[in-house]
């Protein structure tokens, strides 16, 4: 695949740069990275130069549309990738923060049976510069505000395309200057990955999608649990929780009837008191391929209030961006119409 401004090393970008001075390596590099900036942006370095790496180093993502709701604060973005694949990341303006929801492949193999991109089946892994390149786009586009927080929530699962994730993490933080605690990772329970993850040296937050705590229900909600089932994930994480020092969260997207009754939320306190877990808990979000309604409000009011008197900390997510289908498991590919991509 084309080489994009992105994928280069720092080690590539000199071996490119050979006929220039060598402070012009870390110009460049500090000019993509820590300023934000394509490469004709950047005015300290000769126009020649300039023109000449705006064609060797492309954009890996090309903005094939652009929405916004919430009054501006939340921006979602479609991409289109080298090879005819596309992809989303959102933008979401708080009081308090800016946080940008990055994909990590196009299309996902989880296959979780309410959420959007699972329901599009998997295309590919992204590669460590398509992921950078989703936080660089979204930095630009917050100024003059910072972006202070990444989650890896977009499309795909992060853990299944590890490698290049954890390049994209540790880039993220070295050179976008973005802490590592301000850095989401997050699974539907790839054990392995989980298990990676706790030797790794910079401490990211992980945050594990459950929506079921017992092993039939989740199931049929993430099938990835017939592969590591409840008990097996929880050992896993328990001893991630105790390498890192690190509180778990645990995402609960509640569905009515399906995984929001007091039973369900007895069960999930039992899942998540013992890993001193916090729940963040998310009304199911309409998808096309999964016609069942999210909770309530005043049901998901009640199990946060169950859940907190079941001694376990809970939060409601707030939903932004439901409109645009910007929400929590409702990213997939579109046309600019919105009409489903047919396969």
């Amino acid at each position: 695949m084309p080489r994009s401004a992105y994928d280069l090393s720092r080690e590539e970008l000199a071996a490119l740069l050979t006929d220039e001075p060598a402070y012009r390596t870390r110009q460049v590099w500090d000019g993509l990275h820590t300023r934000a900036l394509r490469p004709a942006e950047m005015t300290d370095l000769p126009l020649a130069l300039r023109q000449r790496l705006d064609e060797q180093l492309p954009a890996a993502l090309g903005e094939a549309d652009r929405r916004t709701a919430d009054g501006g604060d939340t921006v979602k973005w479609l991409w289109d990738l080298h090879d005819g694949r596309r992809v989303e990341t959102v933008l979401m303006a708080y009081p308090d923060r800016v946080t940008v929801c990055v994909s990590t492949q196009a299309g996902c193999a989880m296959a979780c049976a309410f959420c959007a991109t699972g329901q599009m089946g998997f295309d590919r892994h992204l590669t460590t510069g398509e992921i950078v390149e989703q936080v660089v786009a979204a930095v630009r586009a917050a100024k003059p505000r910072r972006v202070s927080n990444v989650v890896f929530m977009g499309m795909g699962e992060p853990l299944a395309n590890y490698d290049r994730m954890w390049a994209a993490v540790e880039r993220i933080h070295a050179d976008l200057g973005i802490s590592a605690r301000h850095l989401t990772v997050s699974t539907v329970g790839l054990v392995p990955g989980i298990r990676r993850l706790a030797g790794e040296s910079l401490p990211v937050n992980l945050a594990v999608s459950l929506h079921a705590a017992n092993d039939a229900l989740r199931d049929r909600l993430v099938p990835m649990n017939r592969r590591y089932p409840l008990g097996v994930l929880a050992e896993t994480c328990a001893a991630y929780v105790a390498a890192t020092g690190r509180r778990l969260s645990v995402e609960w997207a509640l569905i009515e009837g399906t995984n929001d009754r007091p039973s369900d939320m007895a069960e999930l306190a039992r899942f998540a008191r013992p890993l001193g877990a916090h729940v963040n808990l998310i009304p199911l979000n309409p998808t096309p391929g999964y016609p069942v309604r999210g909770s309530s409000p005043v049901r998901v009011a009640q199990a946060r209030d169950e859940l907190e008197r079941l001694g376990v900390n809970a939060t409601v997510r707030s939903t932004r961006g439901a409109e645009i289908d910007a929400a929590c498991g409702q990213l997939a590919v579109r046309t600019v119409v919105g009409t489903p991509r047919v396969r």
